[in-house]
């Protein structure tokens, strides 16, 4: 688009006076120009500086004589200074004031000696032409939504600043459809614009760019570890607790429920952990497994003449000399019937107690306890049975050879629950002698299966 803007005007003034003869002679510049007093000439008014935004769509614009042009940007433009000069020389004409040689330099006392201005101008207490403000003295005929932009000798309705001419009318402009100038999202306002950024994101100190905000830093919300993230962040929990379900906060993890084998024993839930427990007589080793207490070592409470001993969970206290009439002790745990005493020969030659302990539920078929004879006589043979102790078929006793035998569980025991069975070895040689001796074996069922 090519805009030229030329307005030539010329007045030639001049005031003849009826009662004195003078002649007064002044310059009037042409629109575009005026009156240089240092150079005594008309000089060109650059549009380009004081019109505001006077060409528009991407146009620059060039000052020219009288005038400016608006052309593309890409334009080269060669200014003749011979030919500005002339132009500025022309744009003007002398009328010639004739005074009385009594006082040249006043002016004309007669009000009727006015000169006269042109369109836009006004007369001066000093007798020039002066420019009339439009936009100060309220003679424009601008819209009340526009600007009035005062110029010489004339003035400009504008739209004010984020609105555009639209025919007469000044309609906003929609800063959010040109080229981007947010960030991340726009808002058009009436005359303006303004940015909004993404949740997890503020306007950095130009409002347009948005940047990351790290909410750990600025307010923590996370109730034990934050992690931030681009536009974002994560809660985490410390160990023993887990999130719940508004991500933030943290809820203790009941450990116990994950797993019925977490614990040998029993589980306790804390706050952020658990502990495992044992029963009564066991404590826990490796924090999960528990251990039978030998009371018998730790705290013994038998009497001198008994004997301490240990089994799963606890403990029992036996007498030194388990030895009933007619057996006497000859030996730790082991009584012998005299054979001198005529009772003896219808019981057994010797009576040994053992103890043992096992534990509950124990898996089946199980072998337990191994009886061996400890005195090997020649042609002689061995057989063994369980004498007593066994009504309900708890166990079995396999020979394993023609001295020793194998006491099997056969059915699982539950306890805590003590079982006495006699285990009987009778020997026999070729000339028909017999004897026999019994293992008293006194078995004890803990309480629980570890």
């Amino acid at each position: 688009m090519l805009t030229a803007m030329f307005l030539a005007a010329l007045v030639l003034i001049t005031v003849h006076s009826q009662e004195t003869e003078e002649t007064i002679t002044y310059t009037q510049c042409t629109d575009g120009y005026e009156w240089d007093p240092v150079r005594q000439r008309c000089k060109d008014i650059d549009e380009c500086e004081i019109v505001p935004d006077a060409c528009k769509g991407g146009m620059k614009c060039v000052n020219h004589y009288g005038g400016y042009l608006c052309l593309p940007r890409t334009a080269q433009i060669i200014v003749n200074e011979r030919e500005e000069a002339a132009a500025e020389s022309t744009s003007g004409r002398n009328n010639v004031i004739r005074r009385t040689p009594a006082d040249p330099q006043r002016a004309p006392p007669n009000p009727t000696h006015q000169i006269q201005c042109a369109a836009g101008y006004e007369q001066s207490d000093h007798n020039v032409c002066q420019d009339i403000d439009e936009c100060a003295t309220g003679t424009h005929n601008c819209r009340a939504d526009q600007v009035c932009v005062n110029l010489r000798g004339s003035f400009s309705c504008q739209c004010p600043p984020g609105y555009q001419k639209r025919g007469d009318q000044c309609v906003d402009i929609d800063e959010c459809t040109l080229p981007p100038y947010c960030h991340h999202r726009c808002v058009n306002t009436p005359g303006s614009y303004y940015c909004q950024c993404n949740a997890g994101f503020q306007l950095a100190s130009n409002n347009h760019t948005c940047v990351d905000i790290n909410e750990c830093d600025a307010n923590n919300p996370c109730a034990q570890q934050c992690y931030n993230i681009l536009g974002s962040f994560i809660c985490q929990c410390n160990p023993g607790f887990e999130l719940s379900s508004d991500r933030i906060n943290c809820e203790d993890t009941d450990e116990c429920r994950t797993s019925s084998y977490i614990c040998q024993y029993q589980c306790v839930n804390e706050p952020g952990k658990f502990s495992c427990v044992c029963p009564e007589g066991y404590q826990v080793v490796g924090g999960r497994t528990c251990q039978d207490i030998n009371e018998c070592e730790t705290t013994n409470e038998c009497r001198e003449d008994e004997i301490c001993w240990n089994y799963h969970g606890g403990f029992r206290c036996y007498p030194r000399n388990p030895c009933q009439e007619p057996y006497v002790l000859t030996s730790e745990n082991r009584c012998v019937c005299p054979v001198s005493n005529a009772i003896c020969r219808e019981l057994p030659y010797s009576v040994v107690y053992k103890y043992m302990s096992i534990r509950s539920d124990r898996t089946v078929p199980s072998d337990i306890f191994q009886i061996q004879a400890t005195t090997i006589y020649p042609n002689t043979i061995n057989t063994f049975r369980i004498k007593s102790g066994n009504e309900n078929g708890e166990f079995y006793l396999r020979q394993t050879s023609t001295v020793s035998a194998m006491l099997v569980l056969v059915k699982s025991l539950s306890g805590p629950r003590e079982h006495i069975v006699d285990l009987e070895m009778l020997t026999v040689n070729s000339l028909n002698y017999r004897t026999s001796s019994v293992l008293r074996l006194t078995i004890i069922v803990g309480p629980y299966a570890f």
